[in-house]
């Protein structure tokens, strides 16, 4: 791709990228080291791929950082874990009002601990007119516990008569889930060698670009992420059109 601030067309850019951040375990594991170790340098993975896409300008990258099921993880690592989410937001607070990034979150929140919610709330609140780029965390987050959700949420305002069933669309669909407002992810990331989506993103990722690759998540940094860029770039992406009606027109008319 032509240079664009240190490498990227702008124009070939994804709007949206999310990561599935996958590896941290086996990191640790393959170093004989605890579970947490692998979390503990996941978070370098993070700040890099977050430096890299504000570089570039890319308005939107979603982060699944804990989902719903991680809740049956050992309580010792669940705790950690927490600790973990709650100092690197502490400590990421002055370059995310520096660098004027948005601090966005999906999922039950009001599941994570006092403490982690505590130090969320003051950062949502210090970041919320920042517009350069959102920065959205997936934490006690699953897409079908959203979907079901968002599906509660119609059939509570259809009772009530605020909604008729005939007008539930896709549109109203979109509204009620976590990410209302947010353009649906381009790109989807896995690393460590997993070819599955996890309960990601269901809904908002029916027509993203997926690209996986064997790193694992805390040997993840720039030069992977650009190079998911680059695979992305040379996408050709129809949404169920064929190639000639997705096809932009020529200059010629």
């Amino acid at each position: 791709m032509p240079s664009h601030k240190g490498g990227t067309d702008a124009a070939a850019l994804p709007r949206h990228v999310a990561i599935i951040m996958d590896g941290n375990g086996r990191w640790a594991g393959l170093r004989g080291l605890p579970r947490v170790e692998g979390h503990r340098a996941g978070v370098r993975s993070v700040r890099a791929v977050v430096e890299c896409a504000r570089e570039l300008g890319i308005p939107y990258l979603t982060l699944y950082a804990f989902s719903v099921e991680n809740w049956g993880r050992p309580e010792a690592e669940v705790e950690t874990l927490m600790s973990l989410l709650r100092e690197f937001l502490i400590r990421e607070l002055p370059e995310l009002v520096r660098h004027r990034i948005r601090l966005n979150v999906i999922g039950e929140t009001w599941k994570l601990p006092a403490a982690v919610r505590e130090v969320l709330q003051r950062i949502l609140a210090a970041t919320e007119s920042h517009a350069e780029m959102t920065l959205t965390l997936g934490l006690s987050y699953a897409g079908r516990n959203e979907i079901v959700r968002a599906v509660r949420k119609l059939a509570s305002e259809a009772a009530s008569g605020n909604i008729q069933p005939e007008k539930i669309t896709e549109e109203e669909i979109a509204l009620r889930l976590d990410t209302a407002g947010m353009p649906d992810p381009d790109l989807v990331i896995r690393t460590s060698g997993e070819l599955r989506i996890s309960n990601f993103l269901l809904w908002q990722a029916a027509y993203a670009e997926f690209v996986f690759t064997d790193v694992l998540w805390p040997d993840y940094g720039k030069a992977e992420f650009l190079h998911a860029l680059e695979v992305y770039s040379r996408r050709h992406r129809r949404f169920g059109l064929t190639t000639e009606q997705a096809e932009p027109p020529s200059n010629g008319g």
